[in-house]
């Protein structure tokens, strides 16, 4: 489903040398694997999830998402792509904050074109599946950072996306909370939802088939 071939991402310094932020990556993953990536702070983890989920466009090398070149594509044609195929759960949650929780979720849908009748049934039984009815009126604002975060894994997979994307998914949940989005991600990657997170957990690094060992942008470690 992925394959990345000889990916870099730097920034310029002064008198024209370069900050390597990831070196020479290379990586093939397989639909339906559940991948984690770790390493320690500064290793090139969230860039090289950034990339996979087309939200930075300043790396070199060539990115095959399916048969879909995307190196080649242009950036109307990434954001199309990203939309129809991909849901990512930020490690800062990214929640609209002029959205009420509902709108927050219905958002991903609309990307979609599904009409509305759909979209009210699809939100409704999101809602319920992560216990957060009551809240589908409040903003952002008004909600923990825990609910913000569950909030923010409703809308990543709300539209069935094939590939999910996750920033230390549970980073701001209670242990039960974390376990539990832990589970869910393992039925969706069950019932064929490719994943790729990123964590600092070795529990959850755990529930994947296979962790990518980052540091100072390289990959040093590959464990299945």
């Amino acid at each position: 489903m992925i394959k990345l071939r000889r990916i870099e991402r730097f920034h310029p310094l002064a008198k024209a040398r370069f900050f390597y932020v990831l070196r020479d990556i290379n990586i093939d993953i397989e639909e339906g694997e559940f991948v984690s990536i770790m390493g320690p702070s500064g290793a090139g983890k969230s860039s090289l999830l950034h990339i996979l989920g087309m939200h930075d466009h300043g790396w070199s090398g060539e990115y095959f998402l399916g048969d879909a070149a995307v190196h080649h594509l242009k950036a109307k044609e990434r954001a199309a792509l990203r939309n129809e195929q991909i849901g990512f759960v930020f490690q800062q949650y990214h929640l609209l904050d002029d959205l009420t929780v509902y709108e927050n979720l219905e958002i991903p849908l609309s990307y979609r074109k599904v009409n509305r009748s759909e979209r009210t049934a699809v939100v409704a039984d999101t809602l319920d599946r992560f216990q957060i009815v009551g809240k589908k009126d409040l903003y952002p604002s008004q909600l923990s950072g825990g609910q913000q975060q569950l909030v923010g894994v409703a809308r990543a997979i709300i539209s069935n996306p094939k590939l999910l994307l996750a920033d230390e998914p549970t980073g701001n949940l209670h242990s039960s909370q974390g376990e539990e989005i832990m589970n869910l991600f393992k039925k969706l990657n069950a019932d064929g939802t490719t994943i790729v997170q990123v964590t600092h957990s070795e529990k959850n690094a755990g529930y994947g088939h296979r962790v990518i060992q980052l540091r100072d942008g390289w990959i040093v470690k590959e464990n299945r």
